[in-house]
Order: structure tokens, then sequence, then C-alpha cells
């Protein structure tokens, strides 16, 4: 099952997404009678970085014990299929395609086995980032640092496939099958270190080959059993 968040005439609804269509308490809504939002507003966005082998050995990076995350605030939300603005205060923007939980209950403490209760479905974050900004937050946390969806879908998160095209070509792919640690062990262990909110949004770390977007470059990155994840990089 998958779920989505429309912005129609008649108001923001979220509902039930099948093939195009979304059906929601408020009746059923068609591709032209909607335009796709961020599927959830999160308080915060937790990301873990180092956490898929191909992508450790190219960067050079030791391989983590426990995740290494860091933190985008909520102004870093960007829905999908709409332009991404380009940092007037960077010449580097890079894309990144990774897997992301949403949560679905405020939570603290959660044992692995039991992740799946708390957790919505999951979803794709492009994490960008400014290059050449000193130190890790400047580089991640900004407006539009964080476009999302473009669904949640009910599924198991390890052994997905993805792909990142940049203009069409193909520039990132693996299988989630890969990362070091998995999706509900890292849930649970942030869960030990902060009080998970609905909406809050986890992910767990991209695959090799992040790299350098141009200004009018178009990103798609998909997901199996979730979709893809469409934008365009715009101007200043």
């Amino acid at each position: 099952m998958k779920f989505a968040r429309i912005d129609t005439d008649d108001g923001v609804f979220e509902g039930e997404y099948d093939d195009g269509t979304v059906h929601t308490d408020e009746g059923s809504y068609e591709p032209a009678e909607y335009e796709l939002l961020a599927p959830c507003e999160p308080s915060v966005f937790y990301c873990v970085g180092r956490n898929f082998g191909e992508k450790v050995d190219q960067m050079d990076y030791e391989v983590p014990e426990v995740p290494d995350f860091f933190i985008k605030p909520p102004v870093s939300l960007h829905d999908p299929e709409t332009p991404i603005p380009y940092p007037s205060f960077s010449e580097e923007l890079t894309y990144a395609g990774e897997l992301a939980a949403v949560i679905d209950t405020e939570c603290k403490n959660v044992a692995e086995d039991e992740v799946d209760d708390v957790v919505r479905g999951y979803t794709i974050l492009n994490d960008l980032d400014c290059l050449d900004q000193e130190r890790r937050t400047a580089r991640k946390a900004f407006d539009s640092s964080g476009p999302l969806g473009p669904v949640v879908a009910d599924i198991d998160p390890v052994g997905l496939d993805m792909t990142t095209h940049i203009n069409g070509e193909l520039r990132q792919e693996d299988n989630t099958e890969n990362m070091f640690i998995k999706p509900r062990e890292v849930i649970s262990f942030l869960s030990e270190r902060f009080t998970l909110k609905p909406d809050d949004v986890i992910s767990f770390g991209s695959p090799a080959n992040p790299g350098l977007l141009e200004r009018g470059d178009e990103i798609e990155i998909y997901y199996e059993g979730i979709g893809t994840l469409r934008n365009t990089v715009g101007g200043d």
C-alpha cells in the first residue's frame, strides 16, 4: 500500500495512492486534479551517513560501528516535481539518493523487533549537500535541502534496488541489502536518544557516486516498491 499527500482545489489531503489516483476521505482525485506534495511534514530529518560499502570505499571512510547521523531542520523539506532553488552561497551542490522512513507514532526506546509498529512506511530523500561549505551542518542544513517523496510505501526496507539518474544518465545503482546498518537497527538506535514524533523522517545513507548538480539538471531517484522522486535544479 502507498500513501500520498496532495494539494487540490478543495484543500490539502492525504490518501491511498493507486497508480496515480489518490483516494481520500473527501473523494478520489486523478493526477490532473492535484499537485503532489512531500508525503509528510517532519519536525526533523535524522540522516545517516557512511552506510553503504561501495560508498565508504570510494570516499575512504572508516566503517562505522554505530550509525553516523546528522540532523536537517524542517525547512529542509521540499516537494517532489518542484524545482530546487540553487543555494546562493554555494557553487558545489550535490545529490544523494537515500531511502527514508516516516515515523507514524510518537515513540522512544523502541526495540529493533518492534520498529515496524511505529513506522508508517518508506519514502525517498534527496540529501542535498553544499560541498564547498565548511563542516557538515553548514553543508547539509539549509532551505529545500531535503526533497522528499513521491509517496510513502508500506514495504520491507531491506533488499530494495535503487538507481539515480541525472539528465537520463545512470549515476547511482545499489541495493539496500548492502547497508552496513539496516533500517530497523538505525531507527531503534535513534529512538534511544530522541523521542520520535509522527511525520519525522529517518534516512539511511547514500550509495556510491553522489555527485555535482548544475542548474537545469533533472534528478530521478528510484527505489523499488516506492517509485521515483523527480526534481529539476532551478536558479538562485
